[in-house]
Parts: C-alpha cells; structure tokens; sequence
C-alpha cells in the first residue's frame, strides 16, 4: 500500500474506534472504565492519518527531465512491484469491529470455567433501602467472605443470567473483567428457595431474597459459591453493559 491507503486504513481504525467509544458497543469488547482511553486512541489514530495525508500532499516534486524520467522509473518499479489486492482485506475486521461485534459469553462458557469470586476490600454499611440494590459480585462477596455478617436480614435485590449445572441446579452468573472481554470469568452464585419451575439458561433474572449460610465448592476450582434464598424472581432485558462493575 502507498501512504495515502495507509492513511485511508488509520482512519477507518480511528473512525470505527471512536464508533465504538461512544455507543455502548465498546462494553462488547472492554470494561467500561476504558471508555476514555478508546476514545483517546481513535483520536490518536486520527490524526496520525490526517497528518499523514497532510505531509505526502507537501513532499516537494522532482524537477527536469532528469528526476522527470526516474520518477517515472520508480512507478514503472513500484507497479511491477504492488502489493497484491488481497492486501486490502485488511479492512474486513475494522468492518467486523462495527457489523459482527461479538455477544458477551453466556452460561456455557460460564459453566465451564472456575468462579472468579475474590475476598472483597469494601465492606461498608449497606444503604437503607429495602430492598437492597446490590451487584451479584458485591453480594457473592460478602456472602462468602464476610459470612453475611454486613447482609445481616436484609432483603437484596440483585441480577444476572441464569445457568445450569449438568443435574440442571440454577446458578445466577455475571461475568466479570480484569480488562477485556477475551478475560471475562464467571462468579456464580446458587439459588435456593422460592425458584421459578421452569429456567431457560442466559435468560436474564432479578432475584429478591435474603443470605443464607449455605455455600458449595465450585467443581471446576473449588472455588466458593455462595447462596441466595429467593423470594422473588423475575426476568428482566439483559442489561446494555453485561459484566458487573464490580469487578
């Protein structure tokens, strides 16, 4: 490619960067405290095009007959010598980053990788609301390391996607990020109680109900799964950020 398709294909990863950072397509791909960054690199990219077009427009242009006739050499050269056409499927994945953005993994890939569940650093009073609204991994977390001392009775309300073990037990998952999605991992937590009859796996639920002290050993990493018995339970729309913030 010459430095103008150079330019052109920058421009095109600046463009779909900047696409990406400012719909909610980039949750699809990175943790949402990343947002700024994307933006600042599809600018970046951007401007490295910009200025690149700027530049070769301002390179000086050979004079006489002599420098006339080996630029023509040079094109005569640099024809015969052109990258293949094939070269400009490059673009394709800049048009999958817009069109064919991956969905976040679901409950099989949840069921086949170990909880990600770590001893949380905040356990601060919960608000007075009752219910209480709190993240699958902010619940999972107290409820396995702090015991549920910090739940106490409280009524929780918390959300996730619904999968199934190989006996058909119910799990709620959210999918947490250390940094982009090709590191998503699962914190599960059991449900017990007032379950609905009938859970379809990756189906989005709001669960009302309260700790118990029941806990398993996760098969996979033996890692803990704590429990929440449900009060209520109801399906919801998948959220448009699909990974808890928690993590």
């Amino acid at each position: 490619m010459n430095r103008g398709a150079q330019a052109g294909v920058l421009l095109l990863l600046g463009a779909a960067l900047g696409y990406a950072g400012l719909t909610d397509l980039y949750l699809r791909y990175v943790k949402a405290g990343l947002q700024p960054l994307l933006l600042v690199a599809g600018g970046v990219l951007i401007v490295a095009a910009v200025a690149t077009i700027w530049f070769e427009r301002r390179r000086p242009r050979a004079a006489g007959e002599g420098a006339e006739q080996e630029h023509r050499e040079h094109e005569h050269h640099e024809h015969e010598h052109r990258e293949p056409r094939i070269a400009w499927l490059l673009v394709l994945p800049l048009l999958a980053l817009i069109f064919v953005a991956p969905p976040p993994p679901g409950s099989y890939a949840a069921m086949r990788d170990g909880t990600a569940l770590q001893q949380p650093w905040d356990l601060s009073a919960l608000p007075a609301d009752d219910p209480v609204p709190l993240g699958l991994v902010d619940y999972a977390g107290r409820a396995a390391y702090d015991h549920g001392r910090s739940l106490g009775d409280r009524r929780i309300t918390t959300s996730g996607f619904i999968s199934l073990d190989e006996s058909g037990a119910p799990y709620l998952v959210r999918m947490v990020l250390n940094c982009c999605a090709a590191d998503a991992r699962p914190v599960k937590v059991g449900l017990t109680g007032r379950i609905p009859p009938i859970l379809q796996p990756d189906t989005w639920y709001e669960i009302t109900g309260v700790h118990t002290d029941r806990q398993a050993a996760d098969p996979i990493n033996n890692g803990v799964i704590p429990y929440i018995d449900v009060m209520e339970a109801r399906p919801v729309p998948a959220p448009d950020d699909q990974y808890d913030s928690a993590s």
